[in-house]
């Protein structure tokens, strides 16, 4: 299959807001994609560089030759130089993988450049995510697109669904399963704004204290342990003190869930960039071990010595995790009795620096990949992670740094982005100094005043309500807002959507 019918496909997908229609182009092009070429083709629609990381960024793809006036290059031999590129190390490997994009570049249309372009940075928006890409498997193999979700949650990615769902079924589908050493997609929370709200007197639930760290999901096979973030990216090499710790656990097989996190001498949290320095892709392991330790805070638990646990109830789940990890590696938690004493923990949690609460159904299964009434998360504060837009030049003591910086909700209907308002309010002088370089490495015009980047950074704001608005298109602005911090470990595609900003609006925010 040319590489030249997937952006034909990608851009009707762009073109129409009809969830119908977007699903049957993608149904249609799963269709005609040969068995091996199946799973490069639900990649490359959902945005998704089947490598992961080829070690390449905007600036390797600026010099690009001129494009070819005619299209010959497929999906597989797209992802065959991807690969090469991505595998190429030592002596003269800068040089290798210049002269493989060169060559792949020379081959490409000016359309499909671009797309490449986007493919490799990880900023191709078309609309083809979940939402569209595991109802068009469905709707292409004939299986029931609760069997595909399921699946895609413990693969990680719908390109190997896709690929057994086409060539394979419903047997095959059914055949894919939780693999220890394998991440599969976290659970996550909805969110309530006050802790009486998440709390349900006919459900049997329980009350963890919420954590500012990073997310780990901990893989363990007899001695060998693999740590993943939320996003899938393994970080073992960054957290050698959780492994060590996971690996003295007593099962030979497990997969955790839960939080990393660097406590202070009195156990307080410090701030999270202190944490998330920790898996920088730059950073020294073993310097920042020695400087800023991280304890491991493990809430769940999805498989132990051959038994996978996601269906099981929190409470049969936490009780198995209570027999395997000590008290010291664990959240705090406790049964909800009443709505009173639940509000009374969530009191004590962000006096003692967490972030907030969250509220989990006992008899929940772990429903990884999806937001729901199984677990609520409470914070005492409006948040949202929305997207960087633009950002201004600074003036006065902040001349010559990028400062305000314009924000934007993800709307899911034209996959583009809405603008919410600016703020250069809770910046401090280091996190100036970082936004300038990573603003301008992001910019696609560079104005006396204004410089327009590309929408791929999160950042995770506090405001004190919303309000009408006549100047932006969504209707609504941020009331007082502010940076909390930047969210390395979310890519644009999870951040907040327009209805989720709607729906503050509803509750009073």
């Amino acid at each position: 299959m040319l590489l030249e019918q997937v952006i034909a496909v990608s851009e009707a997908v762009r073109a129409t807001r009809s969830r119908l229609a977007k699903r049957d182009a993608v149904a249609q092009l799963l269709r005609d994609a040969a068995p091996e070429e199946v799973p490069l083709v639900a990649a490359y629609l959902a945005g998704v560089l089947p490598q992961r990381r080829i070690g390449v960024g905007w600036r390797g793809l600026r010099d690009a030759p001129a494009p070819s006036d005619d299209a010959s290059v497929t999906v597989r031999e797209l992802d065959d130089t991807l690969a090469a590129v991505g595998s190429a190390s030592g002596a003269g490997s800068a040089r290798q993988r210049k002269e493989l994009l060169a060559g792949l570049f020379g081959r490409l249309t000016a359309p499909e450049q671009r797309f490449v372009s986007g493919l490799v940075q990880g900023e191709l928006r078309q609309g083809a995510g979940d939402g569209v890409m595991l109802t068009a498997i469905a709707q292409a193999s004939g299986v029931p697109e609760q069997q595909v979700r399921r699946a895609v949650m413990l693969a990680g990615f719908a390109a190997p669904v896709a690929a057994a769902a086409m060539h394979g079924g419903v047997d095959a589908v059914a055949q894919i399963g939780l693999v220890v050493g394998r991440p599969v997609r976290p659970m996550l929370a909805g969110s309530a704004p006050e802790v009486a709200d998440a709390v349900d007197p006919e459900l049997q639930q329980q009350i963890e204290t919420k954590l500012d760290g990073i997310r780990v999901q901990a893989h363990k096979e007899g001695d060998d342990v693999r740590l993943f973030t939320r996003s899938l990216e393994e970080i073992t090499d960054r957290l050698p003190e959780v492994v060590e710790i996971v690996r003295e656990l007593p099962a030979r097989q497990l997969v955790l869930d839960g939080e990393a996190i660097a406590l202070d001498d009195d156990g307080r949290p410090l701030p999270f960039q202190v944490t998330g320095a920790r898996t920088a892709s730059s950073a020294d392991p073993q310097r920042l071990r020695d400087e800023t330790p991280v304890t491991p805070q493990f809430f769940d638990l999805l498989h132990v010595d051959g038994r996978d646990l996601n269906d099981e109830s929190l409470h049969e789940r936490t009780r198995l995790l209570h027999q395997l990890v000590p008290d010291r590696w664990l959240v705090r938690s406790a049964p909800i009795v009443d709505a009173v004493g639940a509000a009374d923990f969530f009191r004590d949690r962000v006096a003692a620096g967490d972030e907030g609460v969250v509220v989990k159904d006992l008899d929940a299964p772990y429903a990884a990949g999806r937001r729901g009434a199984g677990w609520v998360k409470v914070k005492p504060r409006h948040t949202l992670d929305l997207v960087v837009l633009a950002v201004e030049w600074g003036s006065g003591r902040r001349k010559g740094l990028l400062s305000n910086i314009h924000l934007g909700a993800r709307d899911p209907e034209s996959g583009g982005w809405i603008m919410l308002g600016k703020t250069f309010k809770g910046m401090t002088d280091e996190m100036l100094r970082w936004q300038t370089e990573r603003f301008t490495e992001l910019a696609t015009d560079t104005g006396d005043w204004v410089v327009q980047v590309r929408p791929e950074q999160v950042v995770e704001i506090a405001f004190d309500g919303l309000q009408r608005s006549r100047r932006y298109p969504g209707g609504l602005a941020l009331r007082f807002a502010r940076v909390i911090r930047y969210r390395d470990d979310k890519t644009a595609d999870e951040a907040d959507t327009i209805d989720t900003v709607r729906a503050v609006d509803t509750q009073g925010g």
